[in-house]
């Protein structure tokens, strides 16, 4: 199962290696890394997406807490969270199939943010569903490159009953 991990951790050199070093030394894979400071600037909140199941996480989350340098562990996973990621994706765009990339950029609120004689270059944001879903739609035009932020995501004020 897909966790996305919130962690609070001091804004200094090192930490990104101590907490990276946890996840290698124990055969724990990272699936995106989002690393950013806070208002405060000597605090950075680290948006980490991993899979596993309830044990392995629960150890994940144990051995973070024992890392000086670490503030404070959330599991979004079970909570009301916001999530989104930011990815740019270069795209063939022949004359003849240009519109039509235009007009899925349009309906995925997509910016064009380069364009060449046969490529575009989009911006797109959004949750996971929805990057899925225009990298399926494109894939048919030819994606020479995908950049991608990793996942932020912050959990929600209001944590309504379900």
């Amino acid at each position: 199962m897909r966790h996305v991990l919130s962690i609070l951790v001091e804004n200094e050199p090192g930490v990104l290696s101590r907490v990276a070093g946890l996840f290698s030394g124990r055969g724990f894979n990272i699936e995106s890394l989002n690393v950013a400071p806070t208002l405060d600037a000597g605090v950075s909140r680290m948006t980490i997406c991993t899979k596993g199941d309830e044990q392995i996480i629960e150890q994940i989350i144990k051995q973070l807490r024992k890392l000086v340098t670490v503030i404070k562990v959330v599991d979004l996973t079970h909570q009301q969270a916001v999530e989104r990621e930011m990815v740019l994706i270069k795209v063939s765009a022949e004359d003849s199939r240009r519109a039509e990339i235009l007009r899925i950029a349009d309906i995925f609120r997509c910016k064009v943010v380069d364009v060449a004689a046969n490529e575009l270059t989009l911006e797109i944001t959004g949750d996971q569903g929805k990057i899925r879903a225009i990298i399926n739609l494109l894939q048919r035009f030819g994606i020479k490159e995908i950049a991608r932020t990793g996942t932020g995501a912050l959990r929600r004020s209001m944590q309504l009953e379900e």
